[in-house]
């Protein structure tokens, strides 16, 4: 098995083993019960759990990356709505499962207590809010968004909604679709200029 299938393989299990077990409880005996190898094999890969899942996350950043890369649309607007819904409708193969999304909500919560996840989670905000940046100041210059509009700390809102609407979503049960059409309400409002989209 080349050095690619054998990455597949065990992201692939990390995954199926997340979604059974969740962040706390995994174990690397569970993950490789989910893969075509023995923990012993694991471990010549990975020094332990914590390397492993580590690894498995930046994997994660780096397919977060490209969708948001490959986000589509003819106007700055169309654009924003389409990465609102990059972020909170991932497609069927970018680990939708709610098992899932509560174990990477295990994850933030050990944002405080370990530098390694910390640093994962600061360079997951960073990419989202240079995206959402990017896309509001397309909007400024082309017209579509107000001139007056503070890039920086509109996209830093934004950034904290889609966490909020994400663990509000996971936590108590509130519909992600109900969220989105919030953020899309506030867009119009408070972002668009005045005929901007018309």
């Amino acid at each position: 098995m080349s050095t690619e299938e054998t990455a597949s393989d065990i992201t692939a299990g990390t995954y199926r083993a997340l979604c059974k077990h969740g962040y706390a409880e995994v174990t690397m005996e569970d993950i490789a019960a989910e893969t075509d190898r023995s923990k012993s094999a694991l471990h010549y890969h990975y020094d332990s759990k914590h390397d492993l899942l580590v690894s498995f996350f930046d994997g994660l950043l780096e397919q977060f990356t490209d969708r948001l890369d490959a986000v589509e649309g003819e106007t700055a607007h169309d654009r924003l709505l389409d990465l609102i819904d990059t972020i909170l409708f991932p497609p069927d193969d970018a680990h939708p499962d709610r098992q899932f999304q509560t174990a990477v909500l295990e994850l933030k919560a050990q944002g405080p207590y370990d530098e390694a996840f910390r640093r994962h989670l600061q360079d997951h905000d960073r990419t989202l809010r240079t995206h959402v940046e990017e896309h509001l100041a397309d909007g400024v210059e082309s017209g579509e968004f107000r001139e007056d509009l503070d890039i920086e700390a509109s996209a830093d809102f934004l950034v904290t909604v889609f966490n909020g609407a994400q663990t509000r979503s996971v936590a108590v049960g509130r519909p992600i679709e109900e969220s989105r059409e919030t953020l899309a309400a506030h867009i119009d409002s408070m972002i668009v200029a005045d005929g901007g989209c018309e």
